[in-house]
Formats: structure tokens, sequence, C-alpha cells
């Protein structure tokens, strides 16, 4: 046991880790593998019997999961993009470029003491981080990413998105009361009269979409913008988009209408006295409400998954070939096709620099290689699988938005309370109605001069 002892404290922080999970990770396999071998048939029956109940599960967990690559994806590019902007270089040293710093913070917050101040009140205090990441993420279940790709397709999923998505003051208010803070309190009073006041011209901004449109579905309000660019609901609602884009932006507390959290005035508002995951939950709720605030403006008014002209109209790929048909030339080719991609890009590597070493060049070679092959099988899958083109397409559009919201916190200063509510109520609001009216008068026009 001294030996074992010795050997183990000698080894590095990164060796004990690898010590400790691969065995672990073997364990599990080996009962994963069992498990399937004697309960195989029995789940398939059971998930064959159950498809909605799986399906239904399937998104849920796959919502889940891709909220935290999303939240800190956009953390790394506000750093960078606000560095570029202030003339400064950003996170350069964790991860290519910097790439990993977002995850670096995330674990920080998670290695920090979850502290809960004396007077709070405990439970109201654990569970508001938790309802306003929720009410964030449930939205995304009606959010179409692809043909087919989306959770659930609501005959009313514009009206879910609103209703959950209101929720989350619910949560900051929560935040607010609960901490025993004068500070906290004005933030979670200020969430409430912010989003309170903005959620009513941000619905009417999309009444006249749904007047044009003839329902709130978000699948059908994607499938209505097909084709040319010209048929996105944009041209149509100017603005409706105007109005959606400024009233979003106040709902998701982004600059300039971050006043819950305002750190000049009231020290970091409902969020004052969180630490740790609690903390960590609240910012990873309003990095992933830029994305879906992004995601819906593009789903209502920019074509969603749609591209901006109808290319390819008529593509030969074929998509539906068997790998069995081409029995032992499939495997020479997989194992052939590699090898020499990698040689045609290590040469030039080599050639071009004699400080290169030959194990240096294959290996850049190598990179290249799976990166040439990656290009080529996703332009085959973009030409064959709507689905994929679909992806490409909508997260395209989403991170325009993304980075445009990343851009507003970098420019713009931060509005007076009083000049917030203001501008909801005596601008926001009449102009929404003044759209409202304008679409329902130019629609009865419209129906009359085609029924004579």
């Amino acid at each position: 046991m001294t030996v074992v002892g010795k050997s183990w404290s000698r080894l590095t922080l990164p060796g004990k880790i690898i010590f400790t999970a691969v065995p672990i990770l073997i364990v599990l396999t080996f009962g994963l593998v069992l498990a399937v071998a004697l309960l195989g048939g029995i789940l398939l029956d059971l998930a064959a019997d159950n498809l909605e109940v799986v399906r239904f599960v399937v998104a849920v967990t796959a919502v889940l999961l891709m909220t935290i690559p999303t939240a800190f994806l956009i953390i790394y590019m506000e750093m960078k993009v606000i560095a570029q902007m202030n003339l400064r270089i950003g996170p350069d040293r964790v991860g290519p470029f910097g790439s990993l710093l977002s995850v670096v913070h995330g674990l920080k917050v998670l290695a920090k003491e979850d502290f809960t101040p004396t007077g709070a009140d405990r439970l109201v205090f654990t569970w508001a981080p938790v309802v306003t990441y929720l009410a964030s993420v449930m939205t995304l279940l009606v959010i179409p990413f692809a043909p087919g790709l989306f959770g659930q397709d609501l005959n009313l999923g514009l009206l879910y998105f609103f209703a959950i998505g209101g929720l989350s003051v619910v949560g900051l208010l929560m935040a607010g009361w609960s901490s025993y803070n004068k500070y906290s309190l004005l933030g979670g009073l200020r969430s409430a009269a912010q989003v309170i006041s903005y959620e009513i011209p941000l619905t009417l901004s999309v009444v006249g979409l749904i007047l044009l449109a003839g329902t709130m579905s978000l699948n059908q309000i994607v499938l209505d913008q097909s084709g040319w660019f010209t048929d996105w609901y944009v041209f149509r609602q100017p603005l409706g988009f105007v109005i959606f884009f400024i009233a979003a932006t106040a709902e998701a507390n982004r600059t300039p209408f971050d006043l819950t959290e305002a750190d000049s005035e009231i020290v970091a508002g409902f969020a004052t006295e969180y630490s740790g995951m609690r903390f960590g939950f609240f910012f990873f709720a309003e990095y992933v409400n830029v994305f879906i605030i992004s995601a819906l403006a593009v789903t209502l008014f920019f074509g969603g998954w749609n591209a901006p002209i109808p290319w390819p109209w008529a593509w030969p790929a074929d998509m539906s070939l068997d790998p069995g048909q081409l029995g032992v030339g499939l495997l020479i080719l997989v194992a052939i096709v590699p090898l020499i991609l990698t040689v045609v890009f290590a040469a030039p590597i080599w050639i071009a620099s004699a400080r290169v070493k030959g194990w240096q060049a294959l290996l850049g070679g190598f990179v290249l290689a799976n990166l040439f092959v990656m290009a080529v099988i996703g332009a085959v899958a973009y030409a064959g699988l709507d689905w994929v083109a679909g992806l490409l397409w909508f997260m395209g559009k989403t991170y325009v938005f993304v980075f445009t919201f990343v851009w507003m916190r970098g420019t713009l200063p931060r509005v007076r309370i009083d000049q917030l509510m203001d501008f909801a109520w005596k601008w926001l609001l009449p102009a929404a109605l003044l759209n409202l009216f304008v679409t329902a008068a130019a629609i009865v026009v419209s129906e009359s001069l085609k029924a004579s």
C-alpha cells in the first residue's frame, strides 16, 4: 500500500484524473453493453410502443444539452468581439485563439463557494435561478431549427413561447425579494416593471405577422416564407420587426436596457448576493436568452431555415446509397484515400520550410486532410439532406443577430430607468398598435379587391 500511495502522490493532476476516469469508464461501458445485451429487445419494444414519449424525452435532452455550448460560445464571442472593438487582443492563451477561456470561466463559477446570506429566504433564494434558467430553456422546444428538426410543433407555438418566456421575470423577482438586500430588491422590481412593460409591445409587434400567416405555429410560419428572400415577413412587416427587436432586447435584459443588473447604480441588481453555480445559472440563462431571441427573430421575420434564394433548384445528389453494394471496395477506399490526402497536404508543408520535420508535416497534412474530407462530406450533405442545409442557414442567420447583440453591448450606453419606461409606453406601444391597425386594414382592402 505504501508503494501505491507513493506512486499516486507522484502523479500529476491530469495523471490522477486519467487513472481515476479510465477504470470508471471501462466499468460503465461494460455495464452498458451487458444491459443492452440482456434488455435490448425489451427496451426496443417499449420504445416502439411509446414513440411520442421517447421523441419528447430525446427533444428535451437535446435542448438541455445544446444550451451549455451555446452559452460558452456566446461568452467567447462577447469577450473577443468587444476586445477587438476596444483595440485589444482579447483571450488568446487558453485553447486555439483563446476559445476555451469561457469554459474555464464556467469551471471557475462551479468551483466558487455557494453562499446563502444571513436573513435570506433559503428556499426561494435557491429556486430563483432554476426558474429563470428553465423559463429560458423551455422556449427552445418550439423553435424549428430545420425541416423536421424541432422539439414540438404546437399550433399555438408562438403563444407558448411568450407565455413560458414571461416566467423568467418571476425568477428575477424571486431572487430580488429573497436576497434580503436593498440593491437586489431594486433589481427585482426593475425587472418586473421592465418585462411587464415591454411584453405588451413585444406581443403586439407580431400580431400583424400572425394576421398575414393565419397561424401561430412557428414551423408553418417558416414554411410560408420559403422561396426567395422577398417572401420573408421582414419586408411585409418592417415596423413590426423594429418594434420586436427593441422590445426583445429589453425582455432579454441586454444593453442598453440592462437596468436589472446596472452595476453603476445597484451593484449587480438581483444577482448581488449570488455566488457559485446559482450565480452561473442566471448568466447562463441570459446568454441562452440572447440565442433564443435571435432564433425567434430569424424564425418570424427572416425565413427561418430557408435560404435567401431557392438554390440548388434540382440537385442530383443521392444520399440513399447502400454501403453494402460497394463491399470490399468501400473498405479499400476508406483506408487509402485518407493516406493519399495526408501525403498530398503534407508535401507542400514539408517543402515550404526546412525547419519543419517530416512527422510535423505529416501531422499537419493529416489535420488538413480530415478538414478537407469533412468539408466534402458537409457539401454533399448540404446538397442531399434538407435538414443539414436548413440547420446551417438557420444557425448562420441566428449568429448574425447574436453578433448584433454583442456589438450593441460594446457600443451603446445604458439608458435611465425613466427613459426606459417612457419609451415603452409613449413610443413602442402606439407604434405597435399603429402597425396592427395598418396591417389589418391592408388585409381587408386586399380581400375586398380579390372578391371584386
